[in-house]
């Protein structure tokens, strides 16, 4: 019961809570276990973990020292915030004059002031314990005197300079990975030396091992990681198969992206004699194949997940498994785990099983194939892929039903020469074949997590999402309310306050804009030994189990799923050792997703950089006292209008209005408005991309 409460409040630092709004997120429902809760709160207060105000409690917030150790996170205007190791405590604002020699991602040592930034205290840091980076990336370029790059990561505000001698063949033009850093003084630059070419600026190549180094991902695996990759018997015997349900002569196929090289997921449907259905959600058996502490598994856990740059990816296991062995290619015999369901015509699921299996892929569809014969009902397979999909539009609806919230992230795919070049950007469309595998996948999800719950003693990896941040959830109704629509975050569930508005705004200018800030009004989805369930799909149990080729999460899923029939116990994990590698892998699915954004972000500015002078329809995705943010419609693009490109008045920010407003002409750019504008400077070093607004007629 402690450690389930220290673990709530870590996981929600800055908010109150009352014993009954903890019990009620811990699923604490009898009497007795309430007693116990209130009880261990009050130790809890007493031990100084948590500070309590009235009724309500919190994580202690205020050190005992003035003097304490966090992560450095620099914010591109300048300044910062120090996030304590402690997570009772709040972020330490630090100004510029006050970082002192400290890189983003630093572990630093900080003295707080008396005084306080906003609700933040505020601090100077006075030591660099460990840098997060020992290398950065950049172009070499050349002053009168000496040589230095600006690195690629906007968040490093120093250019880095290099001695001739240190250049070790490197020329200028070419992008370069510094290392051995060093820089003792503030006043002065940082110094280094070049440590790896990484070839001709602009090349697809260099740009995603630039990217990689940036973010600290490797590129390459080891030659002992590979020698074992290579030694893995790849022959499935007679003693495999008699251990599995064999699907091998059941219709059994994938649906994926056009581009997608490993298959790790499959679908079987069959009609029983009762007339349900037993559908089949098969996933590639990468446990039987990556053995934990093993030197594959050491190297996965590092990496974490995959990660999915423009053109290239870089892939959580060697491509002898990733794109072979592990891949449920047609006509192979493939080891699966499989979640096994029986589901009524009306979509409802009257049980299921998860079991390991054998299965041979009858064929590959892509999203489009499948689509098409779900739009003309003929072709390979088309029954069961009609079916399919008539199931899982109930369970969707279903799904929203009970709690599930309608959000989209639209995104785009690009077109490129063999050059690596982008010559098109199209935004990408969710059809129903897209949703046909989605749902599926989250059902196998959830009965994977509902199953294992069960077993209250089995550490487990959950998939969470925590509860809105209430402050944001007021501002963003205030936001939706200055735009006229309605929501009431304390009408009904909230949730379906949010699917009533996303459904009134469909197809309106507001649409991208309200989804958008509607995304970021909630909490983050992360992996975690502590069950809160998720908020975001509704699910008390949820977890990742469908993806092991690319999720590491899944791999251990897999393992603790696996055993748990053979073993009273089910214990693979220690708790402790789930908490680390949750922690890890949360960590290291952020930094994915930060530098596939960058990637993305690179090759938009890489696209328009032709297209000064030509005009877009875009809307305006943030405002500010200097300017206004601008989404392109059909690219996705972002840039900046500057204050002082806005002609013919002083344009001055209401924060209450979300809009800049002219002084004397009263003119509004409000936050979700479209607008038409011009092209006026891209900056390929800096990814940044100026705009004008373009007047009708």
């Amino acid at each position: 019961m402690k450690n389930q409460i220290k673990s709530f409040f870590k996981t929600n630092p800055n908010r109150n809570f009352k014993s009954k709004e903890v019990a009620k997120r811990l699923k604490i429902k009898t009497e007795k276990d309430y007693k116990e809760l209130k009880t261990t709160l009050h130790k809890l207060a007493v031990e100084k973990f948590l500070s309590k105000n009235g009724k309500k409690y919190k994580l202690k917030s205020l050190p005992d020292t003035n003097r304490i150790v966090g992560h450095f996170q620099l914010n591109e205007g300048g300044f910062g915030f120090v996030l304590p190791k402690n997570n009772k405590l709040k972020d330490i604002y630090i100004s510029a004059r006050n970082s002192n020699n400290a890189f983003h991602g630093d572990l630093v040592e900080v003295v707080f002031f008396a005084k306080q930034k906003g609700k933040n205290l505020e601090g100077q840091i006075t030591k660099v314990i460990r840098r997060k980076r020992k290398q950065f990336v950049g172009q070499l370029r050349k002053s009168k005197s000496f040589y230095f790059i600006s690195p690629d990561d906007v968040k490093i505000h120093r250019d880095i300079y290099i001695d001739r001698e240190d250049l070790h063949g490197a020329k200028p033009g070419d992008k370069v990975t510094v290392g051995k850093i060093n820089w003792d003084d503030r006043m002065l630059n940082p110094e280094g030396e070049v440590v790896e070419i990484l070839g001709e600026e602009g090349t697809l190549d260099a740009e995603v091992i630039s990217i990689a180094r940036e973010f600290g991902i490797p590129t390459a695996f080891s030659k002992s990681v590979l020698r074992e990759a290579e030694e893995i018997n790849i022959s499935i015997t007679e003693e495999d198969v008699n251990k599995r349900i064999d699907f091998r002569e059941k219709n059994v196929f994938t649906i994926d992206p056009r581009d997608a090289k490993d298959f790790d997921d499959a679908l079987s449907i069959e009609k029983l004699d009762n007339g349900n259905f037993k559908v089949g959600v098969h996933i590639a058996d990468v446990s039987h194949y990556v053995k934990a502490g093993s030197e594959l598994d050491e190297e996965a856990l590092n990496r974490g997940n995959s990660t999915y740059f423009v053109g290239k990816a870089i892939p959580m296991l060697p491509e002898k498994l990733s794109n072979n062995i592990c891949s449920l290619v047609p006509n192979e015999d493939r080891l699966t785990f499989s979640a096994i369901f029986e589901i009524t015509q009306n979509g409802r699921v009257n049980g299921y099983q998860i079991a390991k299996t054998i299965i041979n892929s009858k064929r590959r569809f892509t999203y489009e194939e499948a689509q098409k014969i779900i739009e003309t009902g003929s072709g390979e397979y088309s029954e069961e892929i009609v079916l399919l999909d008539k199931i899982a539009t109930k369970l969707r609806k279903k799904r929203f039903r009970e709690g599930s919230l309608e959000f989209f992230t639209a995104e785009v795919e690009f077109e490129l020469d063999t050059d690596g070049k982008p010559v098109n950007i199209v935004k990408k469309e969710i059809k129903e074949s897209n949703m046909l595998v989605e749902e599926f996948m989250l059902l196998a999800n959830k009965s994977v997590a509902e199953k294992i719950s069960r077993k209250k003693k089995i550490p487990f990896a959950y998939r969470i999402h925590d509860f809105p941040d209430q402050e944001k959830i007021e501002e963003f109704s205030r936001f939706v309310k200055s735009l006229g629509y309605s929501f009431n975050p304390h009408s009904g569930k909230a949730a379906s306050q949010f699917n009533k508005l996303m459904e009134s705004v469909k197809g309106t200018e507001e649409e991208g804009v309200i989804n958008e800030l509607a995304i970021r009004s909630m909490a983050k989805a992360v992996y975690s030994a502590q069950n809160i369930g998720h908020y975001g799909l509704g699910f008390s149990f949820y977890t990742h189990f469908t993806s092991p080729i690319r999720r590491y999460a899944d791999l251990i899923v897999h393992r603790i799923v696996d055993k748990t029939p053979k073993n009273k116990s089910g214990i693979n994990y220690s708790l402790e050792e789930l908490d680390e590698i949750c922690d890890h892998i949360s960590a290291a699915e952020r930094n994915s997703m930060e530098a596939e954004r960058l990637s993305v972000k690179q090759k938009q500015v890489q696209f328009l950089k032709n297209k000064i002078g030509e005009e877009f329809n875009a809307v305006i995705s943030g405002v500010a006292s200097f300017g206004i943010f601008v989404e392109l419609t059909d690219f996705l693009a972002q840039g900046l209008i500057r204050a002082r490109d806005l002609e013919g008045d002083f344009y001055v920010l209401s924060e209450k209005k979300y809009s800049l407003i002219g002084n004397r002409t009263k003119k509004q750019f409000r936050l979700g408005d479209r607008i038409c504008v011009k092209l006026v400077r891209v900056d390929l070093d800096n990814l940044e991309m100026d705009f004008i607004i373009k007047e009708n007629g």
